[in-house]
Parts: C-alpha cells; structure tokens; sequence
C-alpha cells in the first residue's frame, strides 16, 4: 500500500498532522498557523465520520452539490466545523455556496465576486474569501493571472468591500511547485494579505517553507475516491490533491 493510501482516514490524520509539524520547525519562516484542509470531495459520510469524531474540523469540498448532500447533517452535530469550497464556483451556485460554506477558495473573476456581493448584502452572510491566482497562467485552469491580481485584489478588497482574506494557487502539475508557492507568497505580502492556501499531499511539506496557512490535503488522508463520479467533474487542473 502506497503512503498514499492510507488503511484509515483516522489513523492517517495524526501522521500527516505530524508531517506538518515537522515541515514547520524546520521552515526558517513558517506562517503563524497552518491549518489542514482535510479534502473529503468523493468520499461518503462514512469516510468523513472517523476524522470528524478525532477532533478535526476543517474540511474542503469541490462541488456545491456533492457538499450539500453530505454536510448539513454534520454540521448539525458539530457546530464548529469550518468548511471551505477549493473548487470552481459558478454564479448560479453562489446562493448554496454561500448558506454552506464558511470559506470560499475560489473566487477566480468578476462576475463571480459580484454575486458573491449581491448575496452577502442579501443574507448578511460572509465567508471568507481566498483569490485564486494561476501562477502557471495555464489556459484550461482556473484563476486570476499573477499580473492582473493585483488590481484584481484592490477592487474586490476595497471597491466591493468583499472580506478577502488570503490567496490561493495550484501550481502546473509538470513543474516544481516552489517558485509557485513563491509568487503567490509575494503577492500577498505585497497586499497585506495574511492567508495562504497552497500545497497538497505530494508537495504541502513545501509550501509550508513558503509560508503557507492552509494546506489542502485529500488523498493522504482519505486515499484514492471511492467512485470517479466527482473526478469526472473536476475542471482541468483544478483536482486537489
């Protein structure tokens, strides 16, 4: 079995809350906190259950629908759970991602950050916000490209007065991952921008040198999918790893 694969999500929670602390004390600069984005998209309630009831509480999701089918009830019994949406958001979804979601990665374009304003001046309700940069400025990929963000930052952040809170990128997957990490812990420094979100299970070691708050990490916790369902909906470089 791959390191990859681990036998339990609960069993694997604590190894790679320890891969984490290891890559922090040896990070010259690690961010105050960095917080693991456990990526249960594909995987059942049944899944989920083992790592909920070990205490974690911080949980990334792809599709809005897949997470509505299977979170509600969960956040009923713990209150205290923080859920992050990592994958594309469409318009016509952002009244379900809003109600649901606690954190929202993704905010990629200005159709997009427009009704998430319209929504939060509707309900009140307002989920952090993340800025996703394509650093690769990879065609099929979601994302702000690097030179445009930062006049995309200034008008959501000031402008739209939406709460962006931090960054986040998914770096080419034929590349080494750390001058992407750089570039985007650039960015937000430049903006004062206190929240990274970058790295998965083969490269989160890394992006903690490069300061990362918020690590997404899916398949070293929860192993491969159970189905190809939710895999057949990923956009094109946008699959957490």
């Amino acid at each position: 079995m791959s390191s990859l694969e681990p036998s339990s999500p609960a069993a694997a929670l604590a190894a790679v809350a320890a891969r984490i602390d290891k890559a922090r004390a040896a990070a010259i600069r690690p961010a105050p906190f960095t917080t693991l984005v456990a990526v249960s998209k594909g995987h059942g309630p049944e899944r989920v259950r083992p790592v909920l009831e070990m205490g974690h509480r911080v949980f990334g999701e792809s599709r809005v629908q897949e997470a509505n089918a299977k979170w509600p009830a969960f956040k009923l019994a713990h209150p205290d759970v923080e859920l992050h949406l990592i994958g594309p958001l469409q318009t016509n979804k952002v009244r379900e991602a809003v109600q649901l979601f606690d954190v929202i990665q993704t905010l990629d374009r200005p159709k997009l950050a427009t009704a998430l304003k319209t929504e939060q001046a509707r309900t009140g309700r307002s989920p952090t916000l993340f800025i996703q940069v394509n650093t690769g400025e990879e065609p099929q990929k979601a994302g702000v490209a690097p030179q445009d963000a930062p006049g995309f930052i200034a008008w959501c952040r000031d402008e739209l007065e939406l709460p962006v809170g931090g960054l986040m990128c998914i770096p080419p997957i034929d590349e080494p991952p750390a001058p992407h990490f750089a570039l985007l812990q650039k960015l937000a420094r430049d903006h004062g921008l206190p929240l990274l979100s970058m790295g998965m299970s083969d490269d989160f070691e890394t992006a903690i040198k490069f300061g990362a708050t918020h690590v997404r990490v899916g398949t070293a916790l929860f192993g491969a999918r159970e189905t190809e369902t939710a895999a057949s909906h990923d956009v094109a470089g946008m699959v957490q790893k």
